[in-house]
């Protein structure tokens, strides 16, 4: 039930490439095998729990498979002026 669970709830998500995409479905089957015991039975939708932790295996995989380089910063790429040269170029934020 876990991995239809899975399988469907990945439709939803669009991936350019299927291999990102079944990498992605795996990582959400892993965390749900490894965390489906700690499912409190005293609230009625397991249905929200299982698929919050389908949702945060397909967002790990995808950080894996494509980390974010220098998170948090700006990159900062220069102009050329004078035909090419550096010299008295400008930056662009």
């Amino acid at each position: 039930m876990l991995i239809l669970l899975a399988e469907r709830a990945i439709r939803k998500l669009v991936y350019v490439n299927n291999d990102d995409r079944n990498d992605c479905l795996q990582f959400a089957i892993l965390d749900l095998l490894k965390y489906w015991r700690n499912f409190n039975p005293k609230y009625t939708n397991a249905f929200a729990y299982f698929t919050e932790i389908a949702k945060r295996g397909y967002a790990k995989g995808w950080n894996k498979i494509h980390p974010q380089k220098y998170k948090n910063t700006m990159s900062m790429d220069k102009i050329n002026t004078n035909n090419g040269s550096s010299e008295g170029g400008m930056f662009n934020i």
